[in-house]
């Protein structure tokens, strides 16, 4: 059976790693993980790093994506009414 690690915990392990204070065999008994699962960590936190420098640029994108998303909705809205006031206007106009 596998053992499933909090990403709390993982975390842990790999800001240890990256401060390279104890050896890989020291960790690895300490927190009780196998070698390559200390090692994989310490990569996907290196690779996860730009991204939790990106956050203002990922709330303007959002921020953006909804104004775009609203304008959108707003477009929508007013075509439907058009639309409804033409079929409106040309079922009266069929029956004169």
């Amino acid at each position: 059976m596998r053992k499933k690690y909090s990403n709390e915990f993982k975390a842990k392990v790999a800001i240890a790693m990256l401060k390279e204070q104890d050896t890989i065999a020291e960790l690895s008994s300490r927190y009780q993980a196998h070698r390559t699962l200390l090692t994989k960590w310490k990569k996907e936190a290196i690779a996860g790093l730009p991204d939790i420098f990106s956050t203002v640029k990922q709330t303007k994108a959002k921020q953006d994506e909804e104004q775009l998303q609203n304008e959108l909705y707003k477009q929508i809205g007013q075509l439907k009414v058009e639309n409804d006031w033409l079929k409106k206007k040309n079922n009266s106009i069929s029956f004169r």
